[in-house]
């Protein structure tokens, strides 16, 4: 990815993110929403944003559908924000790597707390 698309996908996530959690009023859309990625491609015309989100699978398919209705609202914002001869058209996919991270602290987690109780009970 060239230099200035690395610099554009940034800019497109910071203002993403501002826009879903300060713009967007969708009650489809949950409160705890996050941009985890944005790739621009090379020509700059199209933007991949990868969306995490913790909600059941209804919401998020939901939230989805929403923010696949906003998109000319969010490109316009975007527009506006950001100094751009054209805006890119935006792609959202949803992504599990938040849940997946949080998923995993728990797993370790019960190892600490499996392993404090066996040295406990090895200790009695």
């Amino acid at each position: 990815m060239s230099r200035r698309a690395e610099k554009l996908s940034e800019e497109i996530k910071r203002e993403l993110s501002q826009i879903l959690q300060n713009e967007i009023k969708d009650p489809r859309i949950p409160e705890l929403i996050s941009v985890t990625n944005v790739d621009v491609t090379r020509d700059l015309s199209y933007a991949k944003a990868s969306i995490s989100m913790m909600a059941d699978e209804e919401v998020k398919k939901n939230a989805m559908i929403a923010l696949d209705k906003a998109k000319g609202f969010i490109r316009r914002e975007l527009g506006r924000r950001l100094t751009l001869r054209s805006v890119p058209e935006i792609a959202f996919f949803s992504d599990a790597s938040i849940e997946h991270g949080v998923y995993i602290n728990q797993l370790i987690e019960k190892v600490i707390k499996s392993e404090e109780n066996k040295r406990k009970n090895d200790g009695v």
